[in-house]
């Protein structure tokens, strides 16, 4: 999976429509191979980010869990530590 896209379900505060349309944008970015598509393919584009984000939304609404919300600062911090492991050059 794209390491680009996060998981956006059973966060508090809840997920937004921007961090949606992101998720969308980097999914049609890696499935198409554009990161910026040619004029002639904008439209074609843009349509699929618009209908993945409307389909996105209908399925977090649809999601049930019974774990309690994650924390954003808390789930941050720990993809930081993960990252710096993977990283570590020493």
């Amino acid at each position: 999976m794209c390491r680009n896209i996060k998981p956006l379900f059973n966060f508090e505060p809840p997920v937004t429509e921007a961090e949606i349309r992101a998720a969308a944008l980097q999914y049609v970015r890696k499935v198409s191979g554009f990161n910026q598509p040619a004029k002639t393919n904008e439209a074609a584009f843009q349509k699929a980010v618009d209908e993945i984000a409307a389909v996105s939304r209908i399925l977090l609404d649809s999601l049930t869990t019974t774990s309690p919300p994650r924390d954003r600062e808390t789930e941050a911090a720990k993809a930081r530590e993960r990252s710096a492991k993977r990283f570590d050059q020493s």
